[in-house]
């Protein structure tokens, strides 16, 4: 639920009182989504939440603390570039609007922040003393540097209604601040455990589906063993009867003495082996059954304990008795009920094809290792829509962004992107060099030469210098959930077949 403009104007009228003529000691990012100033007053510092993401857009004090990534993102550093130890002289809110703005003198002059908390397009924004954009939480092309120009107000406003999280509580030195804090904190507990649920579901159904598979094919295999599980009796009576068979029989009448009645039995033979060759074909092949008894009874037991617990646990789910999976590790035992897993790990580990980052805006980036996974990746995964990128001129990787269909590449994924590439060819050496890029749709490949070789049309290309920090955070945030990212990659290749 965002804030009303009512609300906000309650939060506005509770804080800057109290945080007017503090100072930025401290300015962090969270998330993509949230930023939190540290204001130092006289005898106490209080902590500023800014929270943009469409859901739970808010603006108040908080209690609480957030784990911070090692390496701060870009408009963080921009943050603090600007407004570190810069003196808080206004807050104020547009009027009947969603908008708020924090008036700060610094060493560089006077800076503006403006929280735009209005919903899907919430941002936020640094301004100058004359009022251009400096930078923004979410970058938009052609605005910085740009005069500012508030978003168009809505035609009606938003009065405060009896679900507003202000009507929760009352209390402490900053009430509506407390409510909002602890609403939203229940909200995101909510979400994350509804997140955690639907995640686990899909894994469930994906490991029911495998089970009973693996399961169908091991009992059929089982079945078609068991009709050997005679033929140990059939080679003592051939063996026991051996010099009364005559070459090229295609069968042998004998008394089944393991019988107590000791009836006659008909044994079939082939025609074109020795006596004692058919003896020692039904030995061989009594040893299969024992054999497939011995490797494939455990497992389908094994299997069957597993697909029980998975049931259990989907059963959990569909019921709304399932935990929330905090103490579940990944890469447990196939014993353990909660596991996914079917069969321990080989010494070895299989690589997973191609290098898989995290961009800075939370998309998928993807670089071949070598040219076989350059002409996958290009020709086998990418769909038309996607970005694909490439050192110029020079040998290296196949760079390829996952985009959602007729969406721009954010700038911040665009230099992440660039950046691989430039790791990833032979202008590493030299630390800079240009990349260029352009949708998958417009590469064709090169007919007759190496793999990965390819042509590239309406190219455009970007010169980038190899940044240490921005590599660390894409290292960082490589991405290292095997079992999901494997199922992901089959998933993507699937679509990329189909297409």
């Amino acid at each position: 639920m965002a804030l009303s403009s009512a609300v906000l104007q309650q939060v506005v009228d509770e804080i800057a009182p109290v945080l007017q003529g503090g100072w930025m000691q401290k300015i962090e990012q969270p998330s993509a989504y949230t930023l939190l100033f540290h204001v130092r007053v006289p005898g106490r510092t209080h902590r500023l939440l800014i929270n943009c993401e469409p859901k739970t857009v808010r603006l108040h004090l908080t209690g609480s603390r957030f784990p911070n990534p090692p390496f701060p993102p870009p408009f963080c550093q921009s943050l603090r570039a600007h407004l570190l130890g810069a003196k808080i002289e206004a807050i104020t809110q547009v009027p009947n609007d969603r908008i708020v703005t924090f008036t700060c003198a610094s060493r560089h002059g006077r800076r503006t922040i403006v929280c735009e908390l209005t919903g899907k397009h919430s941002d936020v924004l640094i301004l100058n003393e004359e009022g251009h954009i400096l930078n923004r939480l979410f970058h938009r092309r052609g605005l910085i540097g740009q005069p500012y120009t508030p978003p168009p107000k809505p035609q009606h406003g938003s009065p405060p209604t009896a679900t507003d999280p202000i009507c929760l509580s009352n209390e402490g030195d900053f009430p509506i601040s407390s409510a909002l804090d602890r609403y939203y904190a229940q909200v995101e507990e909510a979400r994350s455990r509804q997140q955690a649920q639907e995640a686990r579901l899909r894994v469930l159904k994906e490991a029911i589906k495998k089970e009973r598979r693996r399961l169908d094919a091991w009992r059929d295999d089982l079945y078609r063993a068991t009709k050997y599980r005679d033929y140990a009796r059939y080679g003592e009576l051939i063996k026991a009867n051996l010099s009364t068979i005559k070459k090229g029989a295609d069968h042998v009448t004998v008394i089944d003495y393991f019988d107590e009645r000791l009836p006659s039995l008909t044994i079939p033979l082939n025609p074109t082996k020795s006596p004692s060759a058919n003896m020692a074909d039904y030995f061989a092949k009594y040893r299969k059954y024992l054999a497939a008894e011995q490797a494939l009874r455990p497992r389908i037991e094994q299997a069957e304990r597993n697909l029980t617990q998975y049931q259990e646990e989907l059963a959990a789910i569909q019921q709304g008795t399932w935990p929330h999976p905090s103490s579940i590790q990944p890469g447990t035992h196939p014993a353990s009920p909660l596991s996914l897993t079917h069969r321990p790990q080989p010494e070895k580990k299989r690589r997973r094809a191609f290098r898989r980052f995290i961009s800075f805006d939370g998309l998928p980036i993807f670089v071949g290792r070598n040219a076989q996974e350059n002409e996958q990746l290009t020709f086998s995964l990418a769909q038309g829509h996607d970005l694909w990128l490439h050192a110029r001129g020079v040998r290296g990787s196949h760079v390829l962004v996952r985009l959602k269909k007729d969406a721009d590449v954010p700038p911040e994924t665009l230099c992440d992107a660039a950046m691989l590439a430039l790791l990833y060819s032979d202008l590493k050496k030299s630390g800079r060099g240009e990349v260029i890029y352009t949708k998958r749709k417009w590469i064709r490949k090169a007919t007759g030469r190496p793999p990965g070789s390819v042509h590239i049309e309406r190219e455009q290309a970007l010169y980038v210098r190899l940044d240490q920090r921005r590599v660390e955070r894409l290292r960082h945030h490589a991405l290292v959930d095997e079992a999901a990212e494997d199922q992901r990659h089959a998933s993507l290749t699937r679509q990329g077949k189909e297409r």
